[in-house]
Order: C-alpha cells, then structure tokens, then sequence
C-alpha cells in the first residue's frame, strides 16, 4: 500500500527520498568528522591521503564514491525529465534502488570530501521536485495527451520515426546531446526542432522549425558580378602540397581564356539578374583524411584528370562572381561548417552557412561523419563531383540493397542530378565537365604549318599503361609508317614495357607536352585510362585520336575497374564521348586485334588533314555558361509534388460536358510527342518547351532511344510523363495500370497489355531497361555543342 501510493503521489515520493538521502549523508558526515585525525588547514572538503582503516576501508570509500558519481549523473537525466511520467516513474525506482545499495562500510575521513557532491545533488532534486510538480500540475489540466505521436499527412514519416526512435535512440550519443531520454516527448521534441520528420509541438516555446523545404532567414539578395581577377582564388587554394600547385599552375596558365571568355557570356547574358550564392568547396580526396594518394604521384605520371576537373570548377565558380569557402582538409570543412571538434557526428541545429556545397564521394563521407545527422537535412545543397556517375539504381539506398545494386558507392538518396560528371555520358546526372586550352586563329595556322604527318605520341605517362595484350603487334605496324613519341616516368632506367624504337621523353611539364601534340599528327591510345582529358587536348592541337574498341564492352560485370563503381554502363571504346560526340575524322575507333583494320586505319589518318578542333562545350565559356545554368536554375531543395495531369486536361464544354484536351500531341516530322501549346506549362526546368515523349523498344534504355531519335534523355521531365495521359497518348493499349517502385518505370509490357507507373521519384532513371518492357521516355533537344542545356534553358 506504501510503495503504491509512493508511486502516485510523485512529488511526495521524490520528497521522502530526498529527506531519507540527506539524513544518511548528513549522518555519514557527521560521524565522519567525528572519526578523523584534525589537522590544520583540514576543511570539510578536503580529500586526506591518511585514511584510518587502512586498505579495506580505502576500497570501501572508493566504491561509496563511484556510487554516488552513479547516483549524480542519473539525477542529471532526471533534472532533464518534464514530460513522461512513466519514465520519471523508472527513473525514481533507478535512484531508490541506488540508494538502498548505499550501505555506510565505514567511518572514515574521505566521506567528509564527498559532502560537496551530496550539496549538487542536493540542489538537483529540488529542481525535479519542481519539474514533477509542475508535470502534476499538467497532468491535472488534462493536458496528458500533448506528447501523443501526430498523425499529419505533411509529415507522413513522424510516426515511423518515433517507433524507430523507441527501439534505437541509445544508438547514438548525439541524441542525448540533444536532450533525448527515452520520452516520447523528447523524441517528439528532437524530431520536430532538431531534424523535421514531425510537426512543431503547439506547446513548445519556439519560432519555427527547420524543416527540409522551410525557407532559412537570409540576408537581401546579392548579384554575382563576373572576375576576371583570379589572385584571390589562388591565395584560397593555398599550397604544401604538389597537387594544389598543379592546380594553381593551371588556374594561372588559362586565366586569360577564363577573362575572355567571361566577357563573352556577359554580352551574351546582357543585364540580367544572377543570384550570387555562398558556396563551399570540400575537395574530399586530396585531404590527409582520405589517404591523398594522388599528391605524391603528379610528378610520376599518376592521374591528373581529378585535378584538371577541380581546377576548372573553382575558376568557373569564382569568374561567376560566387562567394568560395574552400576546404582541403576536414579542419578546415569543421571550421567553415560550424562544427565544434570533439562534437562527433551531432547535427547541426542551425542554418546551413552555405547554399551550395560542391565536394566528392570521399568529401560526402567527411561531411556525414562531421555533420551527422544534420547531413540528411542539409543535402539537398550538395553537388558530389563523379567522375563515372552514378545511377539512380545505385542511388537509392534500400532499393539497391534489396536488388543487388549496393556498391561501395553511391547509396546516399540524392537526386541523381546532384551527381556531377565529367563526360555526358550518364544523362541521369549532371555533366559538370572541365576545359581544354582554345588557340587563336594565328596558333591554329601556325600548328597546320608545322605538323609531321609522320608522327604519333602515345598515350600512357605510366609504365603501366604499355602492359597491354597484343602491343607488340599494333605498334610495330604503327612504327612501319611512323615515327612513335612517348612520354612514359620513368627515375633511373627506362621503363622496360617501352619498346625500344619508341622515343621517349619522360613526363613532361604541361607546356612542352603542349608543344609535342602541336607537332605530332596522331595521338594513340592502349584503352586504359578511360575518359581523361587527354584525347580532347590532343584533338584540340591538331592531332587525330586513335583508340582501341572494345569487344565485349567493358562493364562493371566484366571488367575489374568498373567493379563496384554505381553504374551499369557499358563502354564501347576507351573514350565513348571522343567516339559518339566528336567522331571522324578527329577520332577512329578500331579493333586493334585486326591488324588489316588497324594498318588501314593508320593509313587514313596520314593522309587525313584536319583543324584543331574543341567543342564548345569544353571551352572556358562552355564551361561558364553550363555551370552558370545549373546554379540558378537546379534547385534540389523546393519540394516537386506529383504532377497531376488532370488538372490541365480536363475542362468543361459550352453544353456542360466533360472533354479532354490532350497533354501531349505528335509533333510534325516527328514520331514523338511534345506539350501541347494550347495547355498552359507548369513550371520546370529544363522548361516544357523542350520536352519530347517517345517510347523504348523493348530491351532498350532511354539513353539509347532518345539518342536514336536525336534527343537526350531529360530525367527532371520524368515526372509529367509518367502518369495516364502519357500513356493514352502514346496509344498505349493497357489492361491493367499499376504503380510500383523499379528503376524501369513508367513503361508497359505489349505481351501482358500491362502497364506500370513509377512510385519512388528517386528511381527516375534513364539507364534503366529490361528485355520485357518498353518504357515511356522523356527526351528533350539540346543546343549544338553543349548537350546538358536544352534551347530554351538559357
């Protein structure tokens, strides 16, 4: 009867307690003083060496001692405590328990030490006496249910997210940081004013909350203005390291190209308004966290395409007029982050400091150790720079775990067009890219003038790169006609995969490897690496690029330096983007195991003549005007609804009747559909305009159907396509219209006269395909030379 009414009358309780408590320390204390050896300058708190009792008492006084630094800290979760009466419940028989196994073993002096602890935790009962009295006082307004879990179709994950924090919130120290105890009520508070999965609590004394889409207090809008000085970003890029001064010798050595081409785009721009935006640039893999195994080998012929590409985006992000924060170490992101050291993965509570956030996979994985939690919230800022791509079949984390496509990569739920390229290879990201030196018209006249049509340079700076099958073979034809260059580093002795009749330079500086392609007329490559930036600087000084094709592609389910990379994407050729963009006769693809076709391919290029030639979309203004489009007009953090076509369609005639108009209709020439210009556009970028719908053979990717049409895959027009009225005007027969979650959709199987929409927006993917279904492809047009911008993006 005692213990239940002890139980009921909290306050009451707490009160007993605390009296019982005080009374024994106070006797403890007491006797203590009573018992000990008096010494001048002794005082209540002072911790004496000299203790009667000897060893077994020393134990004692120890064990009494990290009792109550027990009993102390639990009275600091129970201080905390204003909202579960149930917890307070479990609690308060924690602290009885504890303190019926406060047993006195003996009178000694270190018990007087511990009296100031007893005076702390004196003080703190008091304050849970007046929090549970004020809880009483709550519960007795009727006010019980103000931590009930809301059921809010805005916030449809706060339910989920609280049983998830039931059963794991001892999983991490941060929670606690924030003032989780295992209340319903502290997780209510934590996800609704720390992170944003449940409504603001009505009862809470605060402003707003920072949820995902709520627009962050910003300071007035400022217009970026174009810099043609770039002094200030090379103090920011700093040094110490080889890399860095790689990527400060470039910056330098195209800071004209970059001025002029920054005049260029602000005619082109006229007055019009560019938002300037706070940007930070965390470059992941060159900090010591990640290992940087790219700094020691810049001067031994190691891969510098990273560097090139980094390079560029800071001068194109810095000529745009942005304000840069540039982070190469993870001090450094903690500093410009606002994160403490020694907070360990805590979210951040506050604002983001920056709009955008520009870093890479090794980067992302800093930012998520550093800033936690916070992480999910903060990434719709984020631009990951991937050199490969990634896929939204890789992206998104539970669907690859769940269908095979979990990599080391990928897996992080972004929108895939917040991944970055450096080729357009992969129309579901964005193609960031980088530049290539432009020549004059004199430059241009003068390397026709001085080209040795009998010359070739090879491709491969590492010795590496010559171990290649059946080299012997393909080069002794090409040595037949030519005479074969080769700039392979090499320390003491030349490297002994270079055949002998090879003239070899060594690594060169940029600058004289610059002057041998000026001379040479062939530029040949072995297959590996893939993609770099070296075949479009060839091409850009004159030369023609010779690569091998391969035979099966080379894939992540073939090839060990796809395996693992997020992707599925099969590569025809060393470099896809030389061979499907430029093409002949800049560049021929060949089987180099056919020593017919490759002796005649040599042949052809001897008496080929050709002009350096660079697309536009890999000169400085290419670059400026890309990355100029995607920052004022991508926008990953505003909430896309689903679009709902009837909306549009539907309209009433003058007899009262319902009658269609349709969304989509053929367009002349053409076997696809565009918008139909009599149905007002909802807003979008890539705008509408440039919106063509068309469907896959079966088997076939978007990718490939929308090039086979002329057109590029547009996944940000996925979802105006993928709904009903797509299908009525494709004339697509279905007897059944679904919708599920797969990396295919929307698309129809013609056999089962089945069709399927998408579910999961993060699955949009225009790499997708399967042999049984064709799929309902959004395509758009491009402008000539920059393919990730339609005609009317601009």
């Amino acid at each position: 009867m005692v213990r239940r009414c002890l139980v009921t009358f909290k306050p009451f309780r707490i009160f007993v307690v605390g009296v019982g408590f005080f009374s024994l320390c106070f006797l403890m204390t007491s006797l203590g003083g009573q018992f000990s050896a008096k010494r001048l300058g002794d005082s209540p708190f002072t911790i004496r060496t000299e203790v009667l009792g000897g060893v077994e008492s020393r134990g004692v006084l120890r064990k009494i001692s990290d009792m109550l630094e027990v009993i102390l800290k639990r009275m600091d979760t129970l201080s905390k405590l204003d909202n579960s009466s149930t917890s307070d419940a479990r609690r308060l028989d924690e602290l009885s328990s504890a303190i019926n196994r406060f047993q006195p073993a003996g009178l000694v002096e270190r018990i007087q030490a511990i009296a100031q602890n007893v005076s702390n935790m004196a003080m703190r009962v008091e304050q849970m006496l007046q929090s549970s009295m004020m809880q009483g006082r709550v519960l007795r307004d009727g006010s019980a249910s103000q931590c009930e879990v809301p059921r809010d179709s805005r916030f449809p994950e706060c339910p989920g997210k609280v049983d998830w924090m039931r059963a794991r919130w001892t999983s991490d120290p941060c929670y606690a940081f924030y003032g989780v105890d295992g209340s319903d009520c502290s997780f209510l508070i934590y996800l609704s004013e720390v992170e944003w999965f449940c409504p603001p609590l009505p009862w809470r004394n605060h402003t707003s909350t920072p949820t995902q889409h709520t627009q962050q207090t910003k300071s007035p809008k400022r217009q970026a203005a174009f810099r043609t000085d770039l002094s200030v970003l090379l103090d920011q890029v700093g040094g110490g390291k080889e890399s860095l001064s790689f990527m400060k010798r470039r910056i330098r050595r195209l800071a004209q190209q970059w001025a002029t081409a920054a005049n260029r785009l602000g005619a082109k721009l006229g007055q019009r308004w560019r938002d300037q935006k706070k940007v930070l640039i965390h470059v992941g893999f060159l900090t010591e966290e990640s290992g940087d195994v790219f700094s020691p080998k810049v001067l031994k012929g190691g891969p510098l395409g990273e560097m090139v590409q980094w390079a560029d985006i800071l001068t194109a992000l810095h000529v745009l007029g942005h304000n840069l924060k540039i982070s190469m170490s993870v001090k450094e992101l903690q500093g410009f982050l606002g994160v403490p050291p020694g907070r360990g993965s805590c979210p951040l509570t506050g604002p983001l400091p920056f709009d955008l956030i520009y870093t890479d996979y090794h980067g992302l994985q800093q930012m998520k150790q550093h800033m936690g939690l916070s992480l999910k919230k903060h990434k719709c800022h984020i631009r990951v720079i991937d050199t490969f791509g990634t896929e939204p079949a890789y992206n998104h984390e539970e669907y690859a775990t769940l269908h095979g496509y979990r990599t080391n990569w990928g897996y992080w739920n972004l929108n895939a067009r917040q991944y970055m390229t450096m080729f357009p290879h992969t129309p579901d990201n964005s193609f960031m890219g980088f530049v290539s030196e432009e020549l004059n018209e004199t430059e241009k006249r003068s390397i026709q003038q001085n080209k040795v049509n009998s010359m070739a340079v090879v491709y491969g700076k590492e010795a590496s790169m010559w171990k290649v099958q059946g080299k012997d073979g393909f080069l002794e034809i090409l040595h037949k006609y030519m005479e074969v260059h080769g700039t392979v580093y090499y320390e003491t002795q030349r490297p002994p995969e270079v055949p002998a009749f090879v003239k070899n330079h060594g690594l060169l500086p940029q600058h004289e490897l610059q002057q041998l392609l000026r001379k040479a007329k062939l530029f040949i490559g072995f297959g590996f690496p893939y993609e770099g930036p070296a075949p479009l600087e060839a091409i850009a000084n004159g030369c023609i690029f010779l690569q091998p094709k391969f035979q099966p592609p080379h894939s992540s389910l073939n090839h060990e330096f796809f395996r693992g990379k997020p992707t599925s994407r099969e590569v025809f050729s060393q470099h896809p983007y030389a061979e499907e963009y430029i093409g002949r006769p800049y560049v021929m693809t060949v089987d180099y195991n056919n020593s017919l076709e490759f002796d005649a391919a040599v042949k052809e290029i001897m008496r080929t003549k050709v002009e350096p030639y660079l697309p536009y979309e890999y000169t400085c203004e290419g670059m400026l005007e890309r990355v100029h489009a995607y920052i004022q007009n991508q926008d990953f953090c505003l909430p896309e609804p689903p679009f709902i076509p009837a909306n549009f369609s539907r309209l009433g005639s003058a007899s009262g009747s319902r009658v269609i108009r349709p969304l989509f209709v053929p367009l002349p020439n053409s076997t696809s559909l565009g918008w139909a210009s009599n149905v007002t556009a909802p807003a979008a970028w890539p705008p509408l305009s440039s919106l063509r719908l068309l469907v896959s053979q079966e088997g076939q990717s978007c990718v490939e159907a929308c090039q086979s049409a002329g057109f590029i895959c547009e996944p940000a027009h996925f979802r105006f396509v993928n709904n009903k009225e797509a299908l009525r005007g494709l004339e697509v027969q279905c007897e059944v219209v679904d919708s599920e979650i797969n990396h295919i959709l929307p698309a129809f199987s013609v056999m089962r006269r089945e069709c399927s929409l998408q579910r999961e927006p993060l699955l949009f993917s225009c790499a997708g395909h399967s042999p049984k279904y064709r799929r309902l492809c959004p395509c758009r047009d491009f402008l000539r030379g920059q393919v990730a911008l339609c005609r009317d993006c601009l």
